[in-house]
């Protein structure tokens, strides 16, 4: 293999949905920018979500260690260390750019802090940025929008915050992205070695964006603009939304990745301007993908990660890497170990990713057998290559613990009465897989309050698909043959990541 680079950019595009992309085969949308990156990259065709969802996947990247099987939503623990931590010590640079308000929220309020240095570009979102909306901002440049009380949310931050912008670099998104690569242009050329992290929001809701985007698929829209996706289950079939409605919010969806598709094409502008391909990997990953009426399901609701939202693009391009599609499994902790094997660095605890290095320089094709992955408290999938197997609890959704020093959960502006509850009478010290620090075991039982992604599981609802022959998983085939195959292989999965016994149990594969 030829030398290493350096130095390396992620862009990590939130809610990215791998097929609306042009280069994974979407013809919907135009995303020539991706697709241009992709004629330069290696593009992973069987890349899928680990832990879920937006904080979990970070943590999934920056930690390296999945964390759904013991812990919900949360911060950097004591005896983690983000890669960056790993950076610093050696020297080399690290810079995050991002406009995603949950790094800056309890419960990921500590990814940032290693980081050398950062920048948050305000106004996305949650983001608590302004007190009152600017009266004169009509027109100029945003459409008026429905706010996301239309869904019975509260008042949410950026019905306020989108009154401010002026122009179409003050959105958050393109913000974001031309800030990173004025970096990149600048400050980028200085350094010998360095890490551009660019942890940008878009194309994730709001559906917000001005001329000449916002009504690029969808010009015949007269109503004000349907930027915020209801989180539901069969959402046209329950009346939710209409299917009007529904084409509408797909559409700004849509305008949204067109957009920021646009803005990131300034990064490859800088890549391409001052060759930095010889010396640079870069990365464009995303944490998950986001449901517009595929099986009429809209937003992230509790459902099994059908293929739309765990199956996920990654693409890499880096100095002696052949642009060509990449069919071996992976999955979002093996982002962090090529990075860690990049740089090479040497973590001090428990990783669960595998380099992809190798198959980058096409010296193996295989990393690893099986890809596993969940949201705490709820179902959990593993895809063997071909096959995808959900199980979910088979009784009550217990025995379940949390495992955490730092106890935090997600913030849910729209339900500010809902708080994850301390740790109570029942809890004890236990340990982490590989590590000997202490750790607050929180038991918990039916009736307690639990955090916001881990309520109400559903029981028995387990589904078995043949992905590769049956990529829109119209035909649950629990019950055959293979549904025992699948079931040792998770059991395998498991145990190989320590995960608690109450886990096996739970998912009566005990």
């Amino acid at each position: 293999m030829m030398d290493r680079p350096k130095k390396a950019v992620v862009v990590l595009l939130d809610s990215l949905n791998r097929h609306m992309l042009g280069c994974y085969g979407g013809r919907e949308f135009d995303t020539p920018n991706l697709d241009r990156f992709a004629k330069r990259a290696a593009s992973f065709t069987n890349h899928y979500t680990g832990s879920l969802p937006c904080m979990p996947a970070r943590h999934d990247i920056l930690v390296g260690a999945m964390d759904f099987l013991w812990r919900p939503w949360g911060s950097i623990e004591l005896w983690e260390r983000p890669i960056t931590h790993y950076l610093r010590r050696q020297g080399i640079p690290a810079m995050l750019f991002s406009d995603h308000p949950h790094l800056f929220e309890s419960g990921g309020e500590n990814y940032h802090t290693d980081f050398m240095a950062w920048e948050y570009l305000r106004g996305h979102e949650s983001d608590p940025w302004k007190t009152r909306p600017d009266p004169s901002w009509t027109g100029a440049p945003a459409l008026p929008a429905g706010p996301k009380t239309k869904f019975g949310a509260a008042a949410y931050p950026y019905d306020m915050s989108r009154t401010w912008f002026r122009e179409e670099l003050d959105f958050p998104g393109p913000k974001t992205m031309q800030a990173s690569a004025d970096w990149l242009a600048g400050a980028g050329a200085e350094h010998e070695s360095f890490l551009l992290f660019v942890d940008e929001f878009d194309p994730h809701e709001p559906f917000d964006t001005p001329s000449p985007w916002n009504k690029m698929y969808d010009p015949e829209w007269r109503d004000e603009l349907m930027i915020w996706p209801p989180y539901a289950i069969g959402g046209v079939e329950n009346g939710v939304i209409t299917k009007r409605e529904g084409q509408h919010i797909r559409a700004n969806y849509g305008s949204k990745l067109s957009m920021i598709d646009h803005w990131f094409g300034k990064i490859l502008d800088v890549m391409d301007r001052d060759n930095r391909w010889d010396d640079t990997l870069l990365i464009v990953c995303t944490d998950h993908g986001h449901y517009l009426g595929e099986k009429d399901l809209w937003g992230k609701p509790r459902v099994p990660q059908y293929e739309t939202l765990g199956h996920t693009p990654l693409m890499i391009a880096a100095p002696g890497v052949t642009p060509r599609e990449i069919g071996a499994l992976t999955t979002n902790v093996d982002i962090n170990a090529t990075l860690v094997d990049l740089f090479g660095l040497e973590p001090e605890y428990v990783c669960h990713g595998k380099s992809m290095l190798p198959l980058l320089y096409e010296q193996t094709s295989s990393i690893r057998e099986w890809a596993i992955g969940g949201i705490y408290g709820q179902w959990v999938q593993i895809q063997d290559g071909r096959n995808k197997y959900v199980r979910a609890p088979v009784s009550n959704g217990f025995p379940l613990s949390m495992w955490s020093n730092r106890w935090s959960t997600m913030p849910v502006p729209t339900l500010p009465g809902l708080r994850l509850p301390n740790p109570d009478k029942r809890a004890f010290l236990d340990f982490m897989p590989g590590s000997d620090i202490p750790v607050i075991r929180q038991p918990f039982r039916e009736g307690d309050l639990l955090p916001f992604w881990s309520m109400n599981p559903q029981i028995n609802d387990h589904h078995l698909y043949k992905v590769v022959d049956d990529p829109d998983e119209n035909e649950n085939r629990i019950g055959e043959t293979l549904e025992k195959d699948m079931q040792e292989l998770l059991h395998v999965a498991l145990s190989e990541l320590d995960a608690p016994a109450e886990q096996f149990t739970r998912l009566g594969l005990d």
